[in-house]
């Protein structure tokens, strides 16, 4: 009897080991020869860019059958535009995926305008980084720490509705009292640092702090901006050694953290890679693999730090846990946040 249970399993390990190479054989198959389009939800030059071409660069040596990966921009919306393209309009068989907000994984549960998507669904290959959201002005701007924006009007740019950018400074409004007056409608990061530069506005919210370094590296070492606080529950260690504050600390109750927290909870997955929703498993699988195998390359690696670009990365079946454990909060607090995230321009 135990001869024959072991022949047994013998024979069901070695039909799952032919299984799964005929698996990667499918997939190798498949990719071979094709080109491969990744899209960038934000416009070029900023660090969504950055991370996106980093990718495309390099991804298609990890993946089987070798593909070449194209990298097309399609801001919009704060990154809406592609999240709603890759839901229901791209090819569902793994040959385009893209670098979305992680504003736009939020925004059909938090926002208050219609989309087209529902993020939950969506495959995620995975994070490029853990990010850290800041608020920050240029030098001469009236406020010299985050206290002051409490009594002192700060003038901010910000791109469109379910941008962090936007999100940020009208949660803060709501929650602190803050006195952040937002100009929307900028298509990326590089625009609102930009308009920083040109002193059309103060100084922003909600960027990361891997943006800042891989743009502009020399803003704070120069003093050309004061960062006012780290818009996030535990912040980054260097910022941490510096001082620098956490907006999370200004919580007065425990529903205001928790509140916080699912907001703050786009930070986990900064830099999100998805895949439309169905793309058969085995080709996930073996994306998923090709991602992580990507940010562990030691070319890749001092390739991103010669760009400044940070990379933690997070593994794609973590981050679909992430979301998923984000659209089961209780609906009391989703609803308090979602009306925090409507912004109104400070008294």
């Amino acid at each position: 009897m135990k001869k024959l249970r072991f022949c047994m399993v013998v024979a069901v390990l070695f039909a799952a080991s032919i299984a799964q190479t005929h698996a990667q054989d499918a997939v190798e198959s498949f990719y071979k020869g094709k080109e491969l389009k990744l899209y960038i939800g934000s416009t070029p030059g900023g660090g969504y860019d950055g991370y996106g071409r980093l990718i495309a660069r390099h991804m298609g040596e990890h993946i089987p059958g070798h593909p070449n990966i194209v990298p097309i921009n399609m801001a919009g919306a704060g990154s809406n535009r592609l999240a709603a393209y890759l839901y229901g309009v791209a090819p569902k068989d793994g040959t385009e995926f893209g670098i979305i907000f992680p504003g736009a994984v939020l925004d059909p549960l938090l926002g208050n305008q219609a989309t087209q998507t529902d993020p939950s669904k969506f495959v995620y290959l995975g994070s490029a980084n853990v990010e850290v959201f800041l608020c920050f002005v240029r030098a001469g701007a009236p406020v010299q720490t985050y206290q002051d924006a409490l009594t002192t009007k700060v003038l901010l740019a910000a791109s469109a509705d379910g941008g962090s950018t936007r999100d940020m400074p009208a949660v803060e409004n709501s929650l602190f009292g803050t006195k952040f007056r937002v100009v929307s409608g900028y298509p990326g990061s590089r625009e609102i640092n930009l308009a920083i530069e040109q002193g059309e506005v103060q100084g922003a919210c909600g960027i990361g702090w891997s943006s800042i370094e891989a743009q502009n590296p020399d803003w704070l070492p120069s003093g050309k901006i004061r960062i006012l606080a780290q818009e996030t529950n535990r912040g980054d260690p260097r910022l941490n050694a510096m001082g620098i504050p956490l907006t999370y600390s200004l919580a007065k109750t425990d529903e205001d953290r928790e509140m916080l927290e699912l907001v703050y909870s786009q930070e986990v997955f900064g830099r999100p890679f998805i895949l439309p929703p169905t793309t058969p498993d085995a080709r996930v699988a073996a994306l998923r693999k090709a991602f992580m195998e990507t940010l562990a390359d030691p070319a890749v690696l001092a390739e991103a730090k010669l760009q400044k670009l940070d990379i933690d990365p997070l593994a794609g079946d973590e981050v679909q846990k992430l979301v998923a454990k984000v659209y089961a909060f209780p609906p009391a607090i989703v609803a308090r946040a979602k009306a925090a995230m409507v912004y109104k321009d400070p008294p």
